[in-house]
């Protein structure tokens, strides 16, 4: 599990829940609901480390888990 902040809001405009890792840039994700775009967000994040690791690229050190629904 990774521990990366986590903000998730709703969007007016696109209607959906938006979730974002601020420590991963463009690292988003939607969801119809919280509870979905807190899944989707998890899946992100594991794809953008997989990748960032193949790719030999460096992965940001988490500030810590902190969970932010507006």
């Amino acid at each position: 599990m990774y521990k990366y902040e986590i903000i998730i809001y709703w969007s007016n405009d696109d209607q959906v829940f938006v979730a974002e890792v601020p420590e991963l840039s463009g690292c988003v994700a939607y969801g119809t609901d919280q509870e979905s775009a807190l899944k989707n967000i998890k899946d992100a994040i594991e794809f953008r480390i997989d990748r960032a690791t193949e790719l030999g690229r460096p992965i940001p050190s988490p500030k810590g888990v902190r969970l932010m629904l507006a």
